[in-house]
């Protein structure tokens, strides 16, 4: 075989597990030199022995690099301040880590003189999207190795058993087993499940498969108060201590764990087409929605939280299917940017048995008025005979209808007896 220096250079995501482990070898095998990259965006893992590992696996050298912060604040911190969940359920953990391991990836391939950028995501799924959109948008004239997508790769590797087979032939450990076969991607948002026998929707997720929540019969926590504080939208201290983006989310991840908060089972929509189950746990990402969906309603007007909410689910759909280096997303973080000036201030909550419950909130930038929502006497803040004007103004278009309505159908009663 050739020297790594006159072999092509690809830069591989690389996590360590299953996919990427058997990758690493197969792509040597094809005379490539592997430069993989493991970003730390939060998951639990043991990067002291990642480097040996994907080094024994084939791979000329392993690139590690810490952006759990730039991961929490360019990225989750945005989508927790567009309140983002895709179809409305899903709060997108692994779609945020995507664009900003992609970044990193086009960084080391220039770096290195990489022309080629690889990853073991399926041909199935989402991530293939995601990587190489980012990919092509920040590194133009790159080439892409998808192996799963590759006939040779599923020829001799057609399907999980097989690549662990193939993993065990070369030596390579890898947490997947035939017995526990489903895949899982860990960050600081979340971790999410899927693939073995979460392929079929109807049957339920083993209790030994969850990491990061709580049983609620095994929930021993009692009722726990705590604030968090945002500035502009961005959550910056839990229980009035400040913390970096990413301390802030792993200190809400502990809490949030020991509650049992932030499970959830859905069928979702992929971006190529078919439905997919996915079992995932958010415990600090959803505490922090809640509390940020609750100041926003004190703070922002009407009808801009309405605009904003309409505009989320585009956001969402963006992210999803890895759209995040646009013209078009630079276009909605200008307007998140401007929602976002008054949403400041503190909000308090309880959590109790997988329950996030909010119990208070208070801003500067408050636009609640008493004197003015009040029940109670007026007290001449508001004029309670205004509003029958007000409403018949509003019940104008629909009474100039309902008068055709019935014109017409006198007309057509006519036309009948004639």
């Amino acid at each position: 075989m050739n020297s790594p220096a006159s072999r092509p250079r690809v830069v591989l995501a690389y996590s360590g597990g299953l996919d990427t482990s058997v990758i690493v070898r197969w792509l040597t095998e094809r005379g490539y030199a592997v430069i993989c990259f493991c970003a730390d965006v939060g998951q639990r893992e043991d990067f002291s022995t990642l480097e040996r590992k994907a080094l024994a696996s084939g791979a000329v050298k392993c690139v590690i690099r810490d952006v759990r912060e730039e991961f929490v604040r360019d990225f989750v911190f945005p989508a927790i301040a567009w309140n983002a969940r895709y179809e409305g359920r899903y709060l997108l953990g692994t779609s945020l880590a995507r664009p900003v391991i992609a970044k990193h990836m086009v960084e080391i391939a220039r770096q290195e003189g990489a022309e080629y950028i690889a990853h073991g995501a399926t041909g199935k799924g989402n991530d293939q999207v995601r990587f190489e959109l980012t990919a092509y948008a920040l590194y133009p004239g790159v080439k892409i190795i998808a192996p799963w997508r590759d006939p040779a790769f599923r020829a001799e590797i057609p399907g999980r058993a097989e690549a662990i087979a193939y993993a065990q032939k070369w030596g390579i450990p890898v947490k997947a087993t035939v017995d526990k076969p489903w895949s899982s991607d860990d960050n600081l948002m979340h971790i999410s499940f899927e693939a073995g026998m979460l392929e079929d929707p109807a049957q339920r997720p083993l209790d030994e498969m969850w990491e990061r929540t709580l049983p609620l019969d095994q929930v021993t926590a009692p009722r726990e108060a705590l604030s968090i504080d945002f500035e502009q939208g961005r959550a910056v201290a839990v229980n009035g201590r400040r913390l970096s983006p990413a301390a802030l989310l792993a200190e809400l991840n502990e809490i949030g764990c020991r509650h049992g908060v932030g499970r959830i089972d859905i069928v979702e929509s992929r971006f190529v087409g078919m439905k997919s189950r996915g079992v995932y746990e958010t415990p600090g990402g959803t505490i922090l929605l809640a509390a940020h969906q609750d100041l926003e309603a004190l703070t922002v007007s009407r009808d801009l939280l309405h605009t904003k909410s309409m505009l989320a689910v585009r956001f969402s759909q963006m992210v999803y299917f890895g759209l995040w280096y646009t013209e078009e997303m630079e276009a909605l973080m200008a307007f998140l940017e401007v929602s976002q000036r008054h949403v400041t201030g503190r909000v308090r909550l309880e959590l109790l048995k997988g329950n996030v419950i909010i119990t208070g909130r208070e801003s500067e930038h408050s636009l609640y008025d008493a004197a003015v929502a009040s029940m109670e006497a007026d007290g001449g803040a508001y004029d309670q005979s205004d509003a029958t004007g007000f409403i018949k103004l509003q019940a104008l278009p629909l009474r100039v209808a309902a008068q055709r309505a019935a014109r017409l159908a006198a007309k057509r009663a006519r036309e009948a007896g004639a």
